[in-house]
């Protein structure tokens, strides 16, 4: 599976930074892999932070670092890509949900519980919710 992380750049978006692609993207392409530390779901709990991603009920990816330019995948309410998760259920990966157009943000759907927890008591910024 080729990987699109060589053609991405983080700049400024509606949400504070943001992840861009340099190329049109194809609908279901695989963009770029979440990376970081696996970590237990009670390590996770106990570190708590912004950037951690469930991989199931034992375990957790904390991608706070910054080489996980992933992590700069901003929410919206009408997302252009979303993330996958491995058969082995090791990795996630973040695919196009449609064709997405050069210089265009990457946004997914963070899910209900980031949602309700972090982005609804300051307000959504997504472009959709913007408008």
């Amino acid at each position: 599976m080729k990987l699109l992380s060589d053609q991405l750049k983080v700049k400024r978006g509606l949400a504070g930074l943001g992840l861009f692609t340099n190329k049109i993207i194809a609908r279901e392409e695989y963009i770029l892999e979440y990376t970081g530390e696996v970590i237990t779901e009670e390590e996770a709990n106990r570190r708590g932070g912004k950037y951690l991603f469930t991989l199931n009920e034992k375990y957790v990816i904390d991608g706070k670092g910054r080489s996980n330019i992933a992590r700069y995948i901003n929410h919206s309410c009408k997302p252009n890509c979303y993330a996958e998760l491995s058969h082995d259920e090791k990795q996630v990966f973040f695919r196009a949900e449609r064709e997405i157009d050069s210089d265009e943000e990457l946004t997914c759907d963070y899910g209900e519980v980031y949602f309700e927890d972090i982005i609804k008591p300051i307000g959504c910024r997504c472009s959709e919710c913007s408008r």
